[in-house]
């Protein structure tokens, strides 16, 4: 009786890794043999253990990571100029404590998305907070903030985030109103936080979507100046992947 008013008193104060660790502890016996200090220990271990992990998976949702990329699963045998002792300084997260930004530039297929995923989820893991957006999705929901009168606040939710994620940056030409909008991201984030850019093309070529030569200095000078570079090349992986799956040579 007890015992069982023990469970509903911790899950009234929803301590449920407490629970669970209790519950645990009695089906497998018990330990008369464990001290009380110990059994304490093993409860608190267990509550600490379960509200880490709802952390964790509250900022990975709020990351909006379109994979479940791991920086585990990064392949390093497939030739695309990817060197593991610059892939593990970046996997120590030393680059977002030290508010750098990454750049990641390369042809269609060969893990620009992949990579900043993996480096997100790392991220999340060391307690920082994420987001992922594509470029057009990112200048869309800025132009409907402007719409709805939300814009200073969705500026503020990006200027908040440790490391923002910008993929398939250089589509398509910006707008006028989109090269204003991505110079204030970028003037909120400068050497506070860290952004990752995607693209096919090289930074050397930013200039020609980006538009106009002032804000393609500014940009550039705020996201490449403080960055570090990952130039992949070589053939597709999904192409190569598609290929062993259908047969093909």
């Amino acid at each position: 009786m007890i015992f069982e008013q023990t469970i509903e008193k911790l899950s009234a104060m929803k301590l449920s890794g407490m629970v669970a660790a209790l519950e645990e502890w009695q089906e497998n016996g018990g330990n008369a043999d464990l001290e009380p200090s110990d059994l304490i220990g093993l409860l608190a271990d267990a509550e600490w253990g379960a509200r880490q992990g709802r952390k964790l998976t509250n900022r990975l949702r709020q990351a909006r990571l379109p994979m479940a990329a791991t920086v585990e699963e990064i392949d390093y045998k497939h030739p695309r100029g990817l060197a593991k002792p610059k892939m593990l300084e970046l996997i120590s997260c030393r680059w977002v404590a030290n508010h750098r930004n990454l750049i990641i530039t390369g042809p269609t297929g060969i893990g620009k998305t992949f990579l900043p995923c993996a480096l997100g989820n790392k991220a999340c893991r060391e307690e920082y907070r994420v987001l992922y957006t594509r470029a057009p999705r990112l200048f869309a929901e800025l132009y409907l903030a402007k719409a709805d009168g939300t814009y200073s606040r969705l500026l503020k939710k990006l200027a908040k985030m440790q490391v923002l994620i910008i993929d398939d940056f250089g589509c398509t030409p910006l707008e006028p109103q989109e090269r204003r909008d991505l110079r204030e991201i970028l003037e909120d984030r400068y050497d506070v936080s860290s952004t990752v850019i995607t693209s096919q093309l090289d930074p050397k070529h930013w200039h020609s979507f980006i538009g106009d030569e002032t804000v393609a200095d500014a940009v550039c000078d705020r996201l490449v100046h403080n960055g570090h570079r990952l130039k992949l090349r070589g053939e597709s992986i999904r192409k190569k992947k598609g290929l062993k799956e259908g047969g093909g040579e």
